[in-house]
């Protein structure tokens, strides 16, 4: 019989993220707290740019945004949002989307599972994602939710479970 394996990624859906910010455009239009302040949020590249007159305002357009993509189920982990800077008379928050699972944590994700899982699964490091495998779905599955246990500081996702 041949092994079983998963996946363990961490990306975001880009449209999921752009579904997230035209909601947040069309409340930031539409609140009355942010009339006649120059209040915006829009993709500037691959960042997306929040800008308003008072550091405090920026702070709401983020919280706005991070409400929105809570509700769309995209983890606020993958979001790295700068600090507010000033800019002439308005303030600006970059934000940037973390996709990809670097070589470091990979490896802590590796062993996580080999110190703490079941015996007999492998976990192998390609790019940037993480290949579990095992004989048995049931020890997958035990990964699965020791995985999800953990408090990582990255999103993780899993995918092509067979």
């Amino acid at each position: 019989m041949a092994d079983s394996s998963f996946d363990i990624v961490s990306k975001v859906e880009r449209q999921e993220v752009d579904n997230a910010l035209n909601q947040a455009s069309r409340e930031i239009s539409q609140r009355y707290d942010f009339k006649n302040v120059g209040a915006s949020i829009a993709w500037s590249g691959e960042r997306i740019e929040m800008r308003a007159n008072s550091e405090e305002r920026v702070k709401a357009i983020l919280d706005v945004f991070q409400s929105k993509l809570v509700k769309r189920g995209i983890s606020l982990k993958s979001l790295d949002a700068g600090e507010p800077q000033a800019s002439g008379k308005e303030y600006k928050i970059f934000a940037s989307l973390q996709e990809g699972i670097s070589q470091e944590n990979a490896k802590k994700v590796a062993k996580i599972i080999r110190d703490e899982g079941p015996k007999g699964v492998k976990a192998q490091v390609q790019g940037e994602e993480l290949r579990v495998t095992s004989k048995s779905r049931d020890d997958l599955q035990a990964v699965i939710a020791l995985i999800k246990g953990k408090d990582l500081d990255f999103a993780v996702q899993f995918v092509n479970y067979r």
